[in-house]
Parts: structure tokens; sequence; C-alpha cells
């Protein structure tokens, strides 16, 4: 297998990727230097390569990508479902990639009906009364929500001090309580893994601003007790928050307005199928119930008999979250999802992500001992409980299915759940996908029992063996600087991490590239 070399590795002094023309100044005009706190020390040495070299390069580290487009990805709770061509032609109509945040309203007529008409669908999935698109991710959605809490309370003479949060949450449930000047106190999930009113109520008082909960919860189980607890919440003067990020199990079937939900956000990456993962642009509205209307952030779109204009006469808003308005090309991408399903569509592949997800339960039952009995939703999460007496972990498993050419499920979390194997195969899997996967599980499994060290040892078929992940965190290589011939190589910032090499404990020595100018370190 061909071992890519690093950009700094290859090329050659001189080598162009463009060609350009020398410039027509006359020879008396002198370009005036760059200013000093604007110059970047530390350029020399940068590659230079032909245009052939470059693609050739990105074209092979191409190729080593794991994406949903080349195989299965059944990360749990990240619904990484494919994400259908037509959505990026729309992305990429001139109309839409051309377009400037700052033009007037008048030329932009299309892309604010496209974002109205969203803003609408959201509405009605949600069931909810007004919607914001401009938050670039779940996370942001969950802290302009918060804010939202905070300002409708103070609004009414009160912040109030705390937030309630079930046990099984996300880690960013709190993280966005806290930047909004909340404590965060914690709700116990039960033996079944819901939230109960009991446990609430125990913790309810006029000190809370806002119960947030994920329904379904991080486990794939529908909190039975939501409109209860939603009601207790509100007799209190509170307000309850949906963390919808796992809304690919409700649309079309279950609204979380009509459950109590007063505020929600929707990740679009998730649900409608846009582009997930990497650090690329995501969108996370939120959805609200109109008492909270006034508080949302502006710039909103306003529907006019003129036609469509952004307004930002929102005297209660909690302002600007985001420059201009979003990830716009997200929308375009979650707005073509959704016409392309329709309403009926929509509700289908709710209904399939329920029926792969249960599909696979049964499947995996008789193999892995399951975290919770009660039907799952969208995903299902397993335990390593079963295989204790093999030495095999969570992360054994996980690693060895590379070596199936599966991507490895969610492990170690939710946290509620030890040594936990969280599985979500979305509705874009076909039976056969998911009876296989099931398959290499099956022999997993038995490898477990027959030959635990060949699962303690895997991935034995990547490009990388298993990679000291500690030490990585602890002492990354974030620098790249030559090494002299024959020095002996470092761990520390500025050495060259190599392609291919494992943990301390079982590397193998990487031979060094023919263009190779660094001596091969550990990664």
């Amino acid at each position: 297998m061909h071992d890519e070399p690093l950009l700094f590795e290859i090329g050659s002094p001189g080598r162009r990727a463009v060609s350009l023309p020398s410039d027509d100044l006359p020879p008396e005009v002198e370009l005036p230097a760059l200013e000093a706190e604007l110059a970047r020390p530390g350029l020399e040495g940068l590659p230079e390569l032909s245009e052939l070299e470059v693609v050739r390069h990105f074209t092979r580290l191409s190729h080593w990508n794991f994406s949903i487009a080349s195989n299965f990805y059944p990360l749990g709770s990240c619904t990484m479902k494919y994400n259908p061509i037509v959505n990026e032609w729309a992305a990429r109509l001139a109309g839409h990639q051309t377009i400037h945040p700052l033009w007037p309203d008048v030329l932009v007529q299309g892309a604010l009906a496209l974002m109205f008409e969203l803003e609408q669908m959201l509405a009605e999935i949600s069931g909810m009364d007004a919607v914001t698109l401009t938050p670039a991710a779940g996370a942001q959605g969950e802290f302009v929500g918060i804010k939202m809490v905070r300002a409708y309370h103070e609004q009414n003479g009160n912040p109030r001090k705390t937030v309630l949060i079930p046990a099984s949450a996300h880690g960013t449930n709190p993280a966005s309580s806290v930047l909004c000047g909340y404590r965060c106190v914690e709700v116990p999930v039960g033996r079944d893994g819901c939230m109960h009113i009991a446990d609430v109520a125990a913790r309810l008082d006029e000190d809370v601003a806002a119960v947030m909960v994920t329904n379904p919860s991080t486990l794939g189980l529908f909190e039975r007790d939501i409109r209860v607890i939603a009601d207790a919440v509100h007799g209190k003067g509170g307000l309850v928050y949906i963390d919808g990020a796992n809304m690919n199990a409700l649309c079309g079937v279950s609204r979380p307005g009509d459950i109590g939900a007063d505020v929600l956000h929707i990740n679009l990456h998730k649900t409608f199928s846009t582009p997930h993962g990497g650090g690329g642009p995501g969108a996370g509205p939120v959805c609200v119930k109109k008492h909270l209307a006034p508080f949302l952030p502006v710039p909103r779109v306003l529907q006019a008999e003129t036609g469509y204009r952004l307004s930002e006469d929102a005297p209660l808003s909690i302002g600007r979250v985001r420059t201009f308005h979003g990830n716009f090309g997200m929308l375009v991408r979650a707005y073509t999802y959704m016409l392309g399903l329709g309403g009926d569509g929509i509700t289908r592949m709710t209904e399939r992500a329920v029926l792969n997800a249960s599909y696979l339960r049964k499947k995996l039952e008789p193999l892995l001992t399951l975290a919770q009995t009660a039907p799952c939703m969208h995903e299902c999460v397993f335990t390593d409980q079963g295989l204790a007496d093999t030495g095999v972990k969570t992360m054994d498993v996980a690693k060895r299915l590379l070596d199936f050419g599966f991507h490895a499920p969610t492990i170690y979390f939710p946290l509620v759940v030890q040594g936990a194997m969280m599985i979500e195969p979305t509705e874009s899997e076909s039976r056969e996908t998911l009876d296989a996967f099931a398959g290499a599980m099956e022999r997993i499994v038995a490898e477990a029992r027959k030959d635990p060290e060949l699962l303690r040892t895997a991935p034995h078929t990547t490009r990388a063996r298993r990679l000291d992940e500690t030490r990585a965190a602890r002492k990354p290589v974030l620098r790249w600087r030559p090494v002299a011939a024959g020095a002996e190589a470092s761990t520390a910032e500025g050495t060259a991490p190599t392609a291919g090499t494992g943990s301390a404990a079982d590397a193998a020595p990487v031979a060094a590239t023919p263009h190779s100018t660094t001596t091969p370190v550990e990664a």
C-alpha cells in the first residue's frame, strides 16, 4: 500500500502549480513592504509542488477517508445518514452560490423565500410557532435557546438560578446552561433509562429556569413521563427545553411542541441530511413557542405585501448570534431534502430509522448485553458486560470492526452505561448492510471467546495500527520542522508525524519515503 509522504517531503524548489504573468508596473513604482504585524514568521521551507503533485497527493488522501459515501457509519446520536446528491446540486446553483449577505433584500428574494419557507416547515414538524435559522450547529442552537430562556425570565423580573438536566444528557447541555449563567442540577435516570416525575419534582422549585431534556434520550428511549414533567415544570413557572438532536425518531410521528416543549433546537446536519462532521459548517435552528418568539435573535425573515425582508426591529431580541444569517448552504440542502421527501416521506423516514434500529437490536441481542430492554427508537445501546470473562472491552470491539470495513459505533457514551456501544443505522441503510454488520459483530464476539488477543491488538488491516490516543491527546504534534538525518526522533512539539505508526508499545518502524527529508517518528 502506498505510504503517502507529507507535502513537506515532496516537491522541489522552483516548482509551481500555476503560471502567472509578470507584473506590468513601471520600474519606478515600488510596492510597499508588508507591515510587520501582518507578517508571519517561520514561513521558510514551505513545499513547492507542481499541479500534478498536488492533485495526486490530495486524491490519494481522499481515498483513505472513511465516509458515509463509502461505508456504513453507525455512530449513535450522530445520525450519519446519507446526503443525497440532489442536495449538493441545489446548493451549487449559481443563484445560491454567488449571492452576498450584504446585497439588498430586493436582490435576494429567492433566498429569503427559501429561508421563510424552511422556517415554516420546521415549525410545522416540531409543533412550534416561530423559528430562527441562524445558529451554526446544535451546540450554538442550545446556547441560543438557553439565552432566550434567560431573557424570558429576566423580562418577567427574575432570571432564576438553575437548569435541571438528566444524567443521560448530551455534554453540551450543561455547557450551554453554564455559559448562560445557570447552575446545573442533575436528575438521575431510573433503571429503565428514563427520567421520572418523582425525581424531577424533588428538585423543582421557583429557582428552576428550565428542564433540559433530550427526547428520545441518548439511550434511544422515548421519555414516557415527558408530558407530566412538562406540566410540573410549567406549574412552577419554568420552561421546557427539548434537545432535538434525535428528531430523526420523531418527524411526522410526534411533535415536541405538542408534548410541552417551549424551546427546541434541531440539528439539520443530522435529521435533514446536510453534511456532517470534519469541522465543516452545520446548522442548528431553534424553534420556540409564541411566548418566546420576541426573544429570537435578529435578523428575522418577514413576509410583507412587497415580498420578503430582513428585520432587526425586535426590542426584546437577544441580538445577533452569528455574522449575517447562518450557514445558508446548509439551509438550501435541508430545504431540498425536505421538499424531495414531502410530508409522507418525512414520516416514512422516521419509521424506517426506528425499524432499522429495532432490526439491528434484535440481530445483536443474542451476542451482546442490552443496556435497556425497552423498545428502542432510532438507536440501540449495548454494553461489553457479556464479554467480561474474556477481558475484551468495548474499545477492542470498536477497533476490530475497522478490519471488517465498518466504522465503529459511538463508544463509552452515554456515560450512564458502562462500556457502552451506541449504534444508529439511520434510515439510509439497506437490510443487506445491516445483516453484514451483524455478521461482522457475530464473528467478533466469537473471536473474543476463542482468541481475545486478536481483538486487543486490532485493527490489523488499516493503514495505522492502534494508536496511543492518550499520548496523542497529551503530547500532540502541532508543527512540522525538518529533522537532521540521523538525529534522534522526538515526540516533542515540532517533530513531523508519520502515517502508519502505532503506540509506543507496539509500533513497528516505518521506512522513510524516497522523498523524505525527515526521520519518521511515532504519531
